[in-house]
């Protein structure tokens, strides 16, 4: 479970140098201004959390309820609004505006978003299936092939790979490292992608564990 964490929305992927001159890309993330809103304890509602609005929006756009919310809080609303579980009680309060400086260049975080939708795809695309003869007049070349047997189960297993929807999904992006981190236009600069299409909203999170070979 994290310790710290922001919204941030997807600005695109770049290129930059390292002081080794190394190249590498890289995803820029504006990541916040985020206000906080609200704050779970561990004794009151059994878990640690805190609440984070991200994109301000006018108050009229917004349900009657979500208006109340923000406005019992003493804030301004915002049009994202999200809870970040964390390990402990929030070392927060209610109001506060959290930046990129959150995080610092050379650490690990995890990413969550949610990915590009490509609508309804078939089998080739979607699991990566081969495809069938070409050859002796064969007409199955991007047929599934059989899915189960006739007789014995009699029936389809559950979780059988065809065709359907693919992407529009949550998808989390672990250890991602931190390049840079740009104060001044509140931008993290993050090694490798992200899941989610440009001006998309994400998580970013301190990663929970570390990966496999490292200490």
């Amino acid at each position: 479970m994290a310790t710290k964490g922001l919204l941030a929305k997807k600005i695109g992927m770049t290129q930059v140098f390292t002081e080794k001159g190394e190249l590498l890309p890289v995803t820029v993330l504006e990541a916040g201004p985020c206000t906080v809103v609200g704050l779970r304890a561990v004794q009151k509602d059994g878990y640690g959390a805190v609440q984070l609005g991200f994109g301000e929006v006018e108050e009229k756009k917004l349900t009657r309820a979500t208006a109340g919310h923000f406005k019992k809080a003493g804030v301004k609303a915002h049009r994202h609004l999200k809870e970040v579980r964390l390990k402990a009680d929030a070392a927060y309060t209610v109001g506060q505006a959290l930046k990129a400086d959150l995080f610092a260049a050379g650490e690990l975080v995890d990413v969550t978003g949610t990915t590009k939708g490509k609508g309804f795809s078939g089998q080739h695309k979607r699991h990566h299936f081969g495809r069938g003869p070409v050859t002796h007049g064969s007409h199955n070349i991007k047929q599934p092939g059989s899915i189960g047997s006739s007789s014995t189960p009699s029936r389809v297993y559950k979780g059988m790979r065809m065709a359907g929807q693919l992407g529009n999904a949550q998808r989390t992006t672990m250890h991602l490292k931190v390049v840079r981190v740009d104060l001044d236009r509140n931008l993290l600069l993050v090694n490798g992608d992200v899941p989610g299409h440009k001006n998309s909203v994400v998580l970013v999170r301190d990663s929970a564990r570390q990966p496999k070979g490292k200490k």
